[in-house]
């Protein structure tokens, strides 16, 4: 690896993500990253989202998917501007991939804006996208072990929902261990314990969400 070719895009990277950061001031919008694994339910949770701020956030939402815009289509499904991003192969969104897309989004009408990145534990907690916080989802299904395994992700973000909870019968997994892991690498982080599927838990996470922003 060139270490100064890899300092030199994420230099550039910055540059653009405080672009961003000043688009989104302006607009007085409140961004929001949400990161995981793939299959650890992002999705699924943004729609419940969706759904539990109805009525109390004006609410976008940015894609970001390999390939294919099925997610985009579950969220145009529920009546907010929604904007799909393609990476075509990279594991994660950077800044100037937002600023493309920020033309497609009415900034001006919205409070909250979510940006779901592409499903990997590693690269989207290194590039800043111009987002006000980072929140990591966690599937029990994935295990008890991916806090110190993968601790950039967890050491970044605000927020932790761990979820899949309705599952915890059927798999090897200690919500305690993920606690204490995930808080032991960033104490002032807020962790959630929801059911996406169920919708079990995630009332504290509406609360939360609802004092974010204008």
């Amino acid at each position: 690896m060139n270490i100064k070719v890899v300092s030199r895009i994420l230099e550039a990277n910055d540059r653009l993500a405080e672009d961003n950061r000043k688009i989104f001031r302006d607009s007085n919008v409140y961004v929001i990253n949400l990161m995981s694994a793939p299959g650890a339910g992002k999705t699924t949770l943004l729609e419940r989202t969706v759904s539990g701020l109805s009525g109390k956030k004006k609410i976008g939402v940015i894609e970001g998917d390999i390939a294919t815009d099925s997610d985009a289509q579950r969220i145009a499904a529920l009546g907010v501007p929604v904007v799909q991003i393609n990476t075509g192969g990279a594991c994660h969104l950077d800044a100037n991939m937002i600023r493309e897309a920020l033309s497609g989004l009415p900034l001006k009408d919205m409070e909250l804006l979510f940006i779901e990145n592409v499903g990997n534990l590693v690269c989207p907690a290194e590039f800043d996208i111009g987002e006000n916080e980072k929140v990591m989802i966690l599937s029990v299904t994935e295990g008890d072990d991916k806090p110190l395994k993968y601790p950039l992700m967890f050491e970044r973000a605000s927020a932790l929902v761990i979820n899949k909870i309705d599952l915890l019968p059927f798999v090897d997994a200690s919500v305690q261990k993920i606690r204490e892991d995930s808080l032991r690498l960033n104490p002032g982080m807020r962790i959630f314990e929801a059911s996406a599927k169920t919708g079990s838990g995630l009332q504290p996470w509406f609360e939360w969400l609802n004092q974010k922003g204008k």
